[in-house]
């Protein structure tokens, strides 16, 4: 089975996360359990009934947290050095060719990308496009809209 990467940080997000669900969320659903469990009839009690829905979302996402976990193979960014190349980790910023609006990203495993927090997955097009680049570099990206030109303007390892 080949390991997930994920980088250190987005390692730390996930603990923090799994962590939260652990010691907080399941306690709190599972008295909210209870508590419904109290007013009696329970074929009819909608609290009851959201509740165990909630704790069948919460342990689904503890199991998957822990075995996203325990599959990764976690790679600290700051350790690297690949003489400038995009690589996974790195944290790049890039300008529209056309438009010259720039844009950061990190690019980072399937398992944390988060475009709302620019971090695209590897596997990306923008990501496979960017990889083994260097700064100055123009790449072009096959996106579904159409292929764009991009200036490579930096590339850091944080």
């Amino acid at each position: 089975m080949q390991r997930e990467p994920i980088t250190l940080a987005g390692a730390e997000r996930l603990r923090e996360e799994l962590a939260q669900l652990k010691k907080v969320e399941r306690p709190q659903i599972i008295a909210a359990i209870a508590e419904a469990r109290a007013h009696g009839d329970l074929k009819e009690n909608a609290e009851y009934h959201a509740a165990r829905e909630q704790q069948g979302f919460i342990e689904g996402r503890i199991q998957r947290l822990e075995s996203t976990l325990s599959n990764a193979q976690v790679i600290d960014v700051t350790t690297l050095n690949p003489n400038g190349k995009i690589v996974f980790g790195a944290t790049v910023t890039i300008a529209d060719e056309e438009s010259g609006d720039e844009t950061t990203y990190q690019i980072v495993g399937d398992l944390e990308a988060d475009i709302k927090h620019n971090r695209i997955a590897v596997t990306s097009p923008i990501a496979r496009a960017l990889i083994g680049h260097t700064e100055g570099d123009v790449v072009t990206v096959r996106a579904p809209g159409g292929e764009r030109d991009f200036e490579i303007v930096g590339v850091e390892y944080r």
